[in-house]
């Protein structure tokens, strides 16, 4: 029988958040809501304060950690100053358009600075600057090496009343809360949890992408970037396989190589260097010649993306919310995971301005509609133009794959296109920024005259391995 450490608040007693999982989510979420309780704690079964390095609880910390342009801007509201913070640990910036050499089917976009820039830093160094942050709030505490076993709730299941967790070593207990987050990840247990109050099963969408990447480290002998910040090749249906090589912190590069339906990078090194080479992006396997590894290439598999539809439910128990990958999670290949999760950190303190403990089926339709809908629509769109992907192609879909195509073609040569594509892949603006009629007008007619340059070919499978002295 769990040991209940703390009673319910009553009227005018202290109040108490809990939030499940110290992730990016759940530390973004305790940062608002410790502007509206009294204490805020964050549990995690990780040991997380004091962490530098990658940790068990977020598998794809070794990976890349892109952070899209309103993210990085939510986090600097968040966190006044984290940005210097971040360039005085030695991250890079650069324009996230015009600083960083992108390329989409092939051929390079025109340039065009948008105004707004990338940091690029390591997952472990990020999520290590906001936790610091975090736990400099005066309310907010964190209980490490905690196994959450469940929800503690009413008789009639109406409000969700606290967390039942186990400290390793003890006893079970019960932390008493007025307001449950589950900022969980994928794995939220929280379905299966209202299933067994009596609550109906949230509906899920979910998309095989069998999607698969590497990551590495280097340290570069000489400067492939030009200038730049970053190289990226973005995959597409002819070529489903894409690249991201960028400066961070410590005068190291790293790169995400990846491949869609199974198409994977390998992970033995010279394996590895030939899959590079075979990307139609020659700037990559050049960038590797120069290029000393510092650690092993590590693997990472995303088999689906999935997203659950908490704003479809008909009831939903009070003293309940649900954040970051724990509602959608994206392909991580579109770097939209971290920014969704710091906008639905501004969706949820919207919603505890009244006082009062948040609705949460108006903060489900709001998170939906406000933050998610955009991003989501967006890439199941790409994503179902690799014919492999299963999933509805239906009319607005065809229609906005071959938008997107030509869309794509016209950055090529004109760099407002760039730029509005840009702002909507940095999720400032809405997709539908494109959609203006003016936009509209420049894709079409530098869409008409076809891409810019010739695009590069990938050599042929057959081409031997290369040599054991590097990536020749």
């Amino acid at each position: 029988m769990p040991q209940e450490t703390s009673r319910p608040t009553a009227d005018g007693d202290p109040t108490r958040a809990v939030v499940l999982g110290g992730s990016i989510a759940g530390l973004f979420a305790a940062r608002v809501l410790a502007e509206a309780y009294d204490e805020v704690v964050v549990v995690d079964r990780d040991a997380v304060t004091g962490v530098d390095g990658p940790r068990r609880g977020r598998p794809q910390g070794k990976h890349i950690n892109a952070m899209h342009v309103r993210g990085r801007v939510v986090m600097e509201e968040l966190y006044p100053g984290i940005t210097d913070q971040l360039v005085a640990d030695g991250v890079p910036i650069g324009d996230f358009s015009g600083s960083v050499r992108w390329y989409f089917r092939g051929r390079p976009v025109k340039r065009a600075d948008i105004g707004f820039i990338a940091v690029p830093a390591t997952a472990p160094l990020m999520e290590r600057r906001i936790r610091e942050r975090t736990a400099e709030l005066a309310n907010v505490r964190f209980a490490e090496g905690c196994d959450i076993l469940g929800l503690a709730a009413s008789a009639d299941h109406a409000r969700v009343t606290g967390v039942k967790i186990q400290r390793r070593g003890k006893t079970a207990e019960t932390i008493a809360a007025d307001l449950v987050v589950d900022a969980t990840g994928r794995g939220s247990r929280t379905p299966l949890w209202l299933e067994e109050m009596g609550y109906p099963r949230v509906a899920e969408e979910r998309t095989d992408i069998g999607l698969g990447y590497v990551t590495q480290n280097y340290r570069m002998k000489a400067d492939p970037y030009h200038g730049d910040l970053a190289i990226i090749a973005v995959a597409h249906p002819e070529v489903p396989r894409g690249v991201i090589f960028t400066k961070t912190e410590g005068d190291t590069s790293l790169m995400t190589v990846y491949g869609i339906l199974g198409d994977h990078p390998p992970t033995d090194q010279q394996g590895l260097y030939q899959f590079v080479k075979r990307l139609p992006v020659p700037d990559i396997h050049e960038a590797l010649q120069h290029a000393e590894p510092v650690d092993e290439p590590v693997a990472f598999r995303f088999p689906t993306t999935q997203r659950r539809r908490y704003e479809d439910m008909p009831r939903f128990p009070s003293g309940l919310l649900v954040i970051g990958d724990a509602v959608s999670c994206f392909n991580p290949v579109y770097a939209q995971g971290m920014t969704v999760a710091a906008m639905s950190a501004l969706t949820l303190r919207r919603h505890l301005h009244s006082g009062a403990t948040p609705d949460g089926r108006q903060y489900f339709r709001d998170l939906a509609h406000d933050v998610i809908d955009p991003p989501w629509e967006m890439t199941r769109t790409v994503d179902l133009g690799f014919d492999g992907v299963e999933g509805k192609r239906d009319l607005k879909v065809r229609v906005g794959q071959r938008y997107l195509a030509m869309v794509q073609t016209a950055a090529t040569r004109d760099p407002v296109v760039t730029r509005g594509y840009m702002r909507a892949a940095g999720m400032l603006d809405r997709p539908e920024q494109l959609m203006r009629p003016a936009m509209i007008l420049r894709v079409l007619l530098n869409a008409l005259r076809g891409p810019a340059g010739r695009a590069a070919v990938p050599p042929a499978l057959a081409d031997p391995a290369p040599s054991r002295s590097g990536a020749r």
